[in-house]
């Protein structure tokens, strides 16, 4: 007789995973002495610099997200080197290696194989964030409303460097516009939650842009929540803070920075 087996049942919380993209290349940061995402900084002009990314991770962990993907590239070891296995900060880090160089969505899509039946949140590691308990509202919301994506939604100081969200009555996006140089719009999104529906979309979006990416303008994650309102699923906005978040991906922006 065959031995009668049993699959696992994973909680809510097991569920629950971080998705961090570090593969980028900091093109409007050149001379750095270190990868961007760890640059000491002092985000809350309490006078103690840390490396950027810390920030988030804090963040992530005080919101119950201690299981964390960080995506890389070939050269940025200098991030593993730093935060280890995360255990300083609380949390578990493996790392992912990114081999194409097409934007952000295909570098959150390398944790594919291992996210694909997780809710997955994602959270930046350039920005330094105002506020606390931003990731804590947003899954809050999403558990509430089962949305398939929820954006974590800030003031938007600089529309013309971000991805402007309008809604309806009921906090379903209506509308995405990618940097725009004008708009009458006020809020930005800077973290997201997501459902396995969002990342199996985001996924099958990609594989269908991978022969063009080369030869087409940089694809963004505004680009691919288009494709999932366009497609029904359900993506709603939450504002999870009422200050800017200052991302500092510029110079210009790195002196924004309150500390």
């Amino acid at each position: 007789m065959a031995r009668e087996t049993t699959m696992p049942v994973i909680s809510t919380e097991a569920a629950l995973v971080g998705v961090v993209p570090m593969a980028g290349r900091a093109a409007r940061l050149a001379g750095l002495p270190c990868s961007k995402e760890i640059l000491p900084v002092d985000c809350t002009g309490g006078g103690q610099p840390r490396p950027v990314c810390e920030h988030l991770l804090d963040e992530l962990r005080v919101a119950g997200i201690e299981n964390l993907y960080l995506v890389i590239r070939d050269g940025k070891w200098d991030i593993p080197a730093c935060l280890g296995d995360g255990s300083q900060l609380g949390v578990h880090i493996a790392y992912l290696m990114m081999g194409l160089s097409w934007g952000t969505p295909y570098s959150i899509d390398q944790a594919y194989p291992f996210v694909r039946e997780r809710r997955v949140v994602v959270g930046f590691p350039d920005m330094c964030f105002a506020d606390s308990g931003m990731f804590a509202r947003a899954l809050e919301y999403q558990a509430g409303c089962g949305a398939d994506v929820v954006l974590g939604l800030f003031p938007a100081d600089r529309p013309h460097k971000s991805d402007m969200v309008d809604m309806d009555v009921a906090c379903r996006v209506t509308q995405i516009q990618i940097k725009p140089a004008a708009t009458n719009l006020h809020h930005t999104w800077g973290i997201a939650v997501w459902t396995p529906a969002f990342t199996e979309l985001l996924h099958r979006f990609l594989l269908s842009h991978r022969l063009t990416a080369a030869e087409s303008p940089e694809l963004y994650v505004g680009d691919v929540v288009r494709a999932a309102m366009e497609a029904g699923l359900d993506v709603r906005g939450v504002q999870v803070s009422a200050r800017p978040f200052v991302d500092i991906g510029t110079l210009e922006d790195l002196q924004r920075v309150p500390g």
